[in-house]
This record gives C-alpha cells, structure tokens and sequence, in this order.
C-alpha cells in the first residue's frame, strides 16, 4: 500500500506546480521575494513606505455554486478570475489596493491540465487587479470529494493610506449614487439560478435570442474587477465617500453597509437598463421583485457615492476604466437603509 493507491497522487502534484508557474509568473510584482514552491509567500513592505499611515485590509472568499456549470460545461478558465474579484473587490471598495492574492484548491482528484487551467484564469483575474499570485495550495480529498470536483477559495491582502480609506463617515444628504454595471450574475445567486434554470449540459448550450449567447456563456461571465476603476476615480481626484461591492444580499443588504447612521440611500430601478439575464430569470422562475434584489446585483456590481460637484468628474473615470456608469439614486437623511423605487 502507498499513497498512491491510497488516491492521492504526489507526482500529479508536482506536474500541476510545473504547468500552473508560467501563469503564476506573470502575475509577478518587483515586492515579490523568492518564487514559487516556498513554504510561504514573501511580500516586500517596500511598497508602503510612502504612505503615512498604512492599512493593511484582507478579503477572503469563493465561488460558491457557480462553479458547479463549470463542472457541466467543462469550462475552467474563468472560474479563477471570479475567485479573485470577489476578493479583491471588497479591498478597493476600502479604497485600497490589492498587493498579494492566495488559492486553495480541494479536489477529488488531482488532473494536473485541468489545475492548471483553473489557475489560468487565477492569474489572469490577479493581473487585471495588479496583485501578485505568490502562493496556494491543491489538496487533492479521495473519498471525500467526487474525482471530477473541486471548490475554489482565495485570499488577498492589500493595503490604504489611513486618510485614504473609504468609509462613509462623511457621507451627507445630497451626495449621488453611482453604479458600475456588472457583466451579469457575476458569483451571487447561483443556488436560486440553478432551481430556476434546468442544470443540465444541454441547457446551458442553448442559445436565448434575448442573451444573444448560450445561457451557459452567460452564466459563466466571469465577475468584474473594479480594482482599476476605482484607482482611476481616486486619480482623478475624486473623493469616493462610500462604496459597496453588491454581492450575495443584492442591493438590500450591501447598500446599508456603506451608510453610517442617519442616512438613507434611495434608488430608482428605471435610471439603468436590468440586463436580459435577470428579466428571463425572474420570468422563468415567477421570482417576486423583492427577491431578485434582495438576491442578485441586477445589472450594478459596485455603487459608490461622491459628491454632487464630482459626478462628471466620476462618471468620465469610470468609463476610461473600461466599465459603463449610471447615476442610480441619491444619499438621504432618515433611517440607515436603502429605499428601491
């Protein structure tokens, strides 16, 4: 008996680190001490020395249930780049700036081609953010975990100067709602998308005149990253007074956690257009109102609050970022919540 046979197996191990350090490498920041296959990661604090005060601010997260059409369709390559922006997101919704980002893959069995694939797209999404990929973990779990499965997880740690964090201690009445559009269902709401929408290969590959694609392409739109659109807003001298990542919990429950007491967010629904995914899902599975916003971003996957002078000034960053902006609603005095209407 060895560990092989045990369904664990150390070669494959070694040729996924191999496979995956051509991607690793290109996510490669001058911080970065040492490589790959260390027992930790080494970051350089260099990068902070400028900075009066610095913040150090961590993000952790997953897919969730998303990455069972991945499973379906047999499509690994973006799955990585939802694990980052989940992570990397809540840091800029902070104000700050993502340095380094950590995976840990569980799988049943260890198909080095397909872990690095998975990895592929880690990278990829850790170069949209700017940070560096400088360590993981692929735990191959025989008896616990079917062999064609794997849940992905990840971890970022970034960091702000003290006077430029975002935390809404300066909101005031009057200040404007600006949200970011989304690509889609990014990697929120999935066990209800899977209840509403037949899980099945074949209905993922069929095509939605209203989608224009597969609702398999659709579904699998890989999360955005807003790292550089808020570095763009911030350079271009915008003071971003609060901001919310609008993930699981929609816009009801990640709203109100921008708002410090005695203020009151108000949203109108028509001021942007709800993306074809969201009215086919609420049709097709007779979803209230409420709970389509109270479960997914709608169309809006980041909302920040200027001030009413610095409107154009944001909505111009914005889109130089590469991402399209509306002006979604307005900061009220009254009851810390947030109003739809």
């Amino acid at each position: 008996m060895d560990y092989k046979n045990a369904g664990v197996d150390i070669e494959a191990g070694y040729k996924s680190v191999e496979l995956m350090k051509k991607h690793v490498k290109e996510t490669m920041r001058p911080e970065v001490l040492g490589g790959l296959g260390g027992f930790s990661g080494a970051f350089s604090m260099d990068a902070i020395k400028g900075m009066e005060k610095p913040v150090l601010l961590s993000g952790t997260d997953g897919v969730g249930t998303k990455i069972k059409l991945a499973f379906l369709l047999d499509k690994h390559d973006t799955i990585g780049i939802d694990c980052v922006a989940m992570c990397v997101n809540d840091v800029a919704c902070a104000g700050g700036e993502p340095l380094f980002f950590l995976d840990y893959i569980a799988c049943g069995k260890n198909y080095p081609e397909k872990i690095a694939t998975i990895v592929a797209g880690v990278a990829e999404g850790c170069k949209q953010a700017g940070a560096a990929l400088i360590g993981g973990e692929t735990a191959e779990h025989p008896g616990l975990m079917p062999e064609d499965d794997y849940d992905l997880a990840g971890f970022t740690v970034g960091v702000v100067d003290e006077k430029d964090m975002i935390t809404g201690a300066d909101l005031k009445a009057g200040d404007v709602l600006i949200g970011i559009a989304s690509s889609g269902v990014h990697s929120n709401g999935f066990s209800l998308v899977r209840k509403v929408f037949e899980m099945t290969k074949e209905s993922l590959n069929t095509y939605y005149d209203e989608l224009g694609k597969t609702l398999g392409e659709t579904l699998l739109a890989p999360t955005v990253i807003y790292v550089k659109t808020m570095k763009n807003i911030k350079e271009a001298g915008v003071r971003v007074k609060a901001c919310s990542h609008i993930t699981g919990g929609g816009f009801y429950e990640n709203v109100p956690r921008m708002l410090p007491d005695g203020m009151h967010a108000v949203i109108k629904k028509d001021s942007y257009e709800v993306p074809a995914i969201f009215k086919l899902m609420q049709k097709k599975g007779n979803i209230e109102e409420h709970m389509m916003y109270n479960t997914f971003n709608m169309g809006i996957g980041m909302v920040v609050a200027v001030d009413p002078s610095d409107v154009e000034k944001t909505m111009e960053a914005i889109k130089a970022a590469g991402e399209t902006p509306y002006v979604i609603g307005e900061v009220k005095a009254g009851e810390k919540g947030v109003t739809l209407c």
